[in-house]
């Protein structure tokens, strides 16, 4: 009889799950990454319309770009590797292809390093030094776990898939229900999206989602809506 996977220590468990918890209070519900803009747009009207789409958004946006960059840069902080640091956080800004998405990475980047503060007090200093992305504020915080990059890049997932099927129930009539049947697909997809990131390198990483950019860019000039991106 095969042995099951030795566990994850259930204090590194609880720590990745609030790391990654939408409840986090680094902004992360504010934003729907696109998705307000395509249901006024392009017709996401459906709980099968929405599902598509973020299952889609997470195997060609999120696993090719900060899924990967999390991995790498979990590494990274291990080894104290800074100029490997600040190559992946520059990578982050560079491709960001809207000022919403930019303004997403930055705020959220600022507010999870202010949150860290209050249980490492000694990494002042540490982020002084360069404005922080959110998947290398991430990084770090993960970097301090007893928990592997597959772990902490699960977690990652599983926070911006949360937060997303949220953004969509607020963002149309689609229920409680729907949003979870939409979780549970996101949840099924996600460790083939991280087992696929986890191997990329430097070069097969992208950040190129023209249509996505497209309805950021309109997003920000929407007539009505919920969210700031």
């Amino acid at each position: 009889m095969a042995h099951p996977p030795d566990a994850l220590p259930a204090a590194s468990l609880l720590q990745l799950i609030w790391l990654a918890s939408p409840a986090l209070p680094i902004g992360g519900f504010s934003y729907s990454e696109g998705l307000e803009a395509g249901v006024d747009r392009i017709g996401l009207a459906s709980e099968k319309a929405v599902g598509d789409w973020l299952v889609d958004q997470l195997h060609l946006n999120l696993g090719r770009g900060d899924l990967a960059i999390v991995a790498q840069a979990i590494l990274a902080w291990r080894g104290d590797d800074w100029p490997r640091i600040r190559e992946l956080n520059n990578w982050v800004f560079q491709t960001r292809e809207s000022a919403e998405f930019l303004l997403q990475t930055e705020q959220m980047g600022r507010s999870f390093v202010e949150w860290l503060k209050l249980h490492h007090g000694d990494i002042e200093t540490l982020f002084k030094s360069m404005p922080t992305s959110y998947p290398i504020a991430f990084a770090f915080a993960a970097s301090r776990i007893d928990a592997s990059a597959r772990d902490a890049c699960l977690a990652f997932g599983f926070g911006w898939a949360e937060n997303m099927v949220s953004a969509a129930i607020k963002a149309m009539p689609l229920g409680q229900s729907a949003g979870q049947r939409i979780l549970g697909r996101l949840a099924v997809e996600l460790p083939i999206v991280v087992d696929g990131a986890l191997v990329l390198s430097d070069d097969g990483r992208q950040a190129f989602s023209p249509m996505l950019a497209v309805l950021s860019a309109q997003h920000e000039s929407q007539y009505s809506r919920l969210f700031r991106s």
